[in-house]
């Protein structure tokens, strides 16, 4: 096992709770963001199958965690959860391919 999950979520929100609690103008900003995110279409579980993708889309462990435990709680599937992260691994992919191209470019211009 990687990390122990539950308690590495926990230890996040706590982690943001002293961090938000030095810096409350910041926090509250965040927050916001969430407040706006919910405000738009999409219902909670596909927010957080989403927001579960991009967490590992830019290799964050804490965001891993929490919107783990949060998809669960929003009633996201095993299934829901591996086709979210299926598409994930595809777009990273992609990405590592086509920012390839341009680290191509970048040597061959240095060449010239």
């Amino acid at each position: 096992m990687f990390l122990d999950w539950k308690q590495h979520a926990l230890m996040v929100k706590k982690a943001f709770g002293k961090l938000g609690g030095q810096h409350p103008k910041m926090l509250q900003a965040y927050q916001a963001l969430g407040q706006a995110a919910e405000a738009e279409a999409l219902d909670a579980k596909t927010r957080e199958l989403i927001s579960l993708a991009v967490a590992v889309t830019t290799r964050c462990e804490s965001c891993i965690s929490v919107h783990a435990e949060a998809a669960v709680k929003a009633g996201a599937t095993n299934s829901e959860v591996a086709g979210a992260l299926a598409t994930a691994i595809a777009l990273n992919a992609g990405a590592a391919y086509t920012y390839s191209l341009r680290a191509m470019e970048a040597v061959e211009a240095q060449r010239s």
